[in-house]
């Protein structure tokens, strides 16, 4: 994957007549970072960096989202709508599920969102979703956490 996203954002960068020192300065990332990403060197960066990436090259974001994998063809965040990953304890799951169900109407600029918009919402919360759980997880693992089972 990272491969392929570094091939797309070459591209992109080229079609914009742009070199990696311009990208750098119009997206606020190190030119050698926009390197190693288009050499497929550096891992898929994450949505932060792609919206700059993004805002620099004025191509749409879920262009890249795609790019990168975290998003399917049809703009929804991939394999986050149904799927919780391996570590998902039985309670994790459950929090999840109560989360997403809590059934409050949905409003943007008090205008209700559509069915597209709430599905859309919902993707990007599972994703954030699961990625706090997990850095919360290995919080609680550190040596000398409070948490950790060798302070017990």
């Amino acid at each position: 994957m990272e491969k392929e996203f570094g091939a797309v954002l070459k591209r992109l960068r080229e079609q914009k007549g742009m070199t990696i020192n311009q990208l750098a300065e119009a997206s606020g990332i190190s030119n050698s970072q926009i390197s190693r990403m288009e050499n497929g060197i550096r891992g898929v960066p994450k949505p932060p960096t792609i919206r700059k990436l993004a805002d620099a090259l004025e191509v749409p974001y879920g262009e890249l989202m795609s790019a990168a994998g975290f998003w399917d063809a049809d703009g929804a965040a991939k394999g986050l709508r149904e799927e919780a990953p391996a570590w998902a304890t039985y309670k994790d799951k459950r929090d999840f599920k109560k989360m997403l169900e809590e059934d409050g109407e949905l409003m943007f600029d008090g205008i209700p969102l559509d069915a597209e918009d709430k599905q859309r919402i919902k993707d990007v919360l599972t994703g954030l979703f699961w990625e706090a759980k997990q850095m919360n997880k290995r919080k609680k693992k550190e040596p000398g956490s409070p948490d950790s089972p060798s302070s017990s």
